[in-house]
């Protein structure tokens, strides 16, 4: 049974209480007496605003859902565009303006890197991503298939000279690339040197050269005679040749080099949403504890690997000289963002004077900032932003009323925490579709403080699905990358990002690779993302983010951005042009059996993770085994697609009741030697995974633009309920 404490007009769980007012609020310059009434004032005020604004979701969706009924067979987008116009679901864009947002680290605006985002819920993933600041190019190299097998160059369990030699010519052909010798090469360096202020390069034959580019030598550790860290810096990233002779690689490398590391994960984004199961107090405690760790600089983990025991903290800053001998701090961590909850959900944790749960996203955002006070009054162990700032990315809105009231609310939190306008930062993210057809009009509510735009496949793709669930069925999710809307939306991203003026002020981002596993094909695949101007995409590891930062070397995005100003706009026609399957009688059974089977087994795989499990985010081995970082995003396309299917004769009942349970056996499989995992096979009735996945299939008509967090917390509590009362 919860215990709530009162808190002015608020109900709060006593656990919420005593981990505010113990372990958030003391260091700081907020009471508790101030925290809870100033919270209690933003929800009264806020919260009643939240409501009518998802009922205006509600509105436009069933006015959406009449015109498809009467519109099936006969789409045309003219048409189409001029309704959503009359029902004001695409608003005028309104004069041009550039973003004011001031006050930006460097990290988010001046310099382009890889991004990765990690569920807070998890300590020892949230310290891996801060740490990814810089990683190890031959270990990335070592660990992943981008060097190949072949000629006895295999991984094994022991060191493998063949490979470490691939490696090691892998490096020096990056620094020849990118840090190229007045003459000759990387590769027949004998000794790296500092001289009058200069990095001295001898070769094998005895020439003494410089970098072609002498002002990309920045920084060195050590004697300048036999320096342990050369740094470098290249398209606004650094990197670091780090010499050892007598380390294991070094001693075998003429001049003593034992490894290459690459600035790598500039930027953050801490989940608390869609990679995180946080469904009551307990769970969202957890994700509150592990920000407050982050941003006091403390948090630590303990790690048990091969029987020995070791502590993970933050990485320091580094501590380099300039060329002239000065001392120089390079930032040691990546820059944290903090992603809230979006508008729809709400959270047992507090309750309002009505009994009512309150928005969750009101409640991050107050105790998200809140905690971040810790690296703002610059009380904390490692700084995150060095100018003070709190960046919170806000997922899930819809069109610009939306943003506003995010706006809104975080002009109240500043004010309640005594905060200069503007210190929180917002990252919008693009991934419904009134949003992405009013994206220029989005941004105009948070021009002041917007420093994140991005796009991401997933989400975007299921509500694109359930925004024309009844006009017809949509084309195999394997197809929805081909399709005129999602080009049209990655390129119109772009071009009011930077019509807006995001340029050297603000991250315009894309989205994940999913497959950790397939380095080589990230290699050949993810340079489009700096090759479309977006100054940040997300990687689904550290390792990931080693091997991506490669691209913004091979890629100045800055030069990109400047030459894309000036292209044709991206057709918002292209946009709404719905993803319909025009000839669904050409589809096969087992064309249909194959798209049906690979959603419902990615669809089990994860629901069963995050309702018996408690895991957010994790790798989840597809139908043909390969591992995908999922998240619930991937969920929502999966459910979504199955559901309009059967919406359009495509599939039945019975068929894809079948091929759930086909799926589940498949997917207890794959899970067996996992000993927490419950198998859903053995009793289909009795297993609240089988039943979440049953739901979110057969309601997903009805489920608020096609989102699986209503159906998944149910669940999830249920869960939690259940092993509570056998506990007791």
């Amino acid at each position: 049974m919860t215990k709530y404490l009162q808190k002015n007009a608020l109900r709060v769980d006593a656990n919420l209480v005593t981990f505010i007012e113990t372990e958030v609020l003391p260091g700081l310059s907020v009471s508790g007496d101030t925290f809870w009434a100033s919270l209690a004032i933003i929800i009264h005020d806020f919260a009643p605003q939240n409501k009518a604004l998802l009922e205006k979701r509600i509105e436009l969706q069933h006015k959406i859902d009449e015109y498809n009924l009467a519109n099936q067979g006969k789409f045309e987008v003219q048409s189409y565009k001029t309704f959503l116009q009359d029902i004001g679901y695409l608003v005028p864009q309104g004069d041009d303006f550039q973003i004011s947002t001031v006050n930006v680290d460097s990290e988010v605006c001046t310099t382009a890197g890889p991004q990765l985002v990690v569920p807070a819920a998890n300590a020892r993933f949230a310290l891996n991503a801060a740490n990814a600041r810089w990683g190890s190019l031959y270990d990335a190299l070592y660990g992943t298939d981008v060097i190949s097998d072949e000629g006895g160059a295999e991984k094994s369990a022991t060191h493998n000279p063949v490979r470490a030699a691939k490696v090691v010519a892998y490096g020096r052909d990056f620094l020849n690339t990118h840090f190229a010798l007045e003459k000759g090469s990387h590769t027949d360096a004998n000794k790296y040197e500092i001289t009058g202020h200069q990095l001295l390069i001898t070769l094998a034959g005895g020439d003494t050269v410089n970098l072609a580019q002498r002002a990309q030598f920045i920084g060195y550790q050590g004697d300048t005679s036999a320096p342990s860290s050369i740094l470098l810096s290249h398209n606004g990233l650094r990197v670091a040749i780090e010499i050892d002779t007598n380390s294991a690689i070094g001693k075998t490398d003429a001049a003593g080099v034992k490894d290459i590391t690459l600035e790598a994960a500039l930027t953050t984004i801490v989940d608390f949403e869609d990679s995180v199961v946080a469904v009551d107090a307990a769970e969202k405690i957890n994700v509150y504890r592990n920000w407050l760790g982050l941003m006091k600089g403390d948090l630590s983990e303990t790690i048990e690997k091969s029987g020995k025991v070791s502590q993970r903290v933050l990485h320091a800053d580094k501590e380099y000289y300039n060329p002239a001998g000065e001392a120089l701090s390079v930032h040691g961590r990546s820059l944290l963002f903090c992603r809230n909850v979006g508008h729809l959900m709400t959270n047992p944790a507090i309750l309002d004077s009505h009994g009512n749960e309150v928005p969750e996203g009101i409640m991050d955002a107050m105790i998200s900032t809140c905690i971040a006070l810790h690296d703002i009054q610059k009380i904390n162990v490692h700084r995150n932003s060095r100018n003070g700032n709190v960046y919170i990315v806000k997922p899930k809105m819809h069109g610009p009323q939306e943003v506003a009231l995010a706006n809104a609310l975080f002009d109240a939190v500043e004010d309640a925490l005594d905060l200069s306008r503007g210190t929180i930062k917002i990252g919008v993210m693009d991934e419904e579709r009134r949003t992405t057809v009013n994206l220029k009009q989005c941004i105009a509510q948070v021009k002041s403080r917007v420093a994140f735009i991005n796009t991401g496949f997933l989400d975007r793709t299921g509500d694109e699905i359930h925004t024309s669930m009844l006009l017809g069925p949509v084309v195999a999710k394997g197809d929805m990358k081909s399709q005129p809307w999602i080009k049209g939306y990655e390129d119109y991203n772009v071009d009011i990002g930077l019509a807006c003026g995001f340029s050297g002020k603000a991250q315009i981002g894309k989205g994940m690779w999913a497959m950790p596993d397939m380095m080589k094909d990230m290699m050949k695949a993810k340079i489009a993302h700096p090759q479309s101007g977006a100054n940040t995409a997300w990687v689904p590891s550290p390792t990931g983010a080693t091997l991506h930062a490669i691209h913004y070397h091979q890629v100045n995005v800055f030069n990109v951005q400047n030459k894309l100003k000036n292209r044709v706009r991206a057709n918002i026609d292209d946009i709404l042009t719905v993803p319909l399957l025009l000839n669904p009688e050409i589809l096969s059974a087992s064309d249909i059996e194959k798209e049906l089977n690979n959603n419902a087994q990615g669809l089990l795989g994860y629901v069963v993770r995050w309702v018996d499990l408690g895991m957010g985010a994790s790798k989840v081995p597809d139908i043909n085994n390969v591992g995908l970082m999922e998240d619930r995003a991937t969920l929502r396309i999966s459910s979504q697609h199955i559901c309009n299917w059967l919406k359009h004769g495509i599939l039945t009942e019975p068929q894809v009741k079948d091929a759930l349970q086909k799926m589940a056996a498949v997917v207890d499989k794959q899970n067996e030697h996992d000993p927490l995992y419950r198998p859903m096979s053995v009793d289909f009735d009795a297993s609240l995974a089988f039943q979440a996945a049953l739901d979110l299939v057969f309601k997903g008509e009805t489920q608020p633009n096609g989102y699986t967090e209503p159906l998944l917390h149910a669940y999830r509590q249920k869960f939690n309920q259940l092993h509570q009362n056998v506990a007791n």
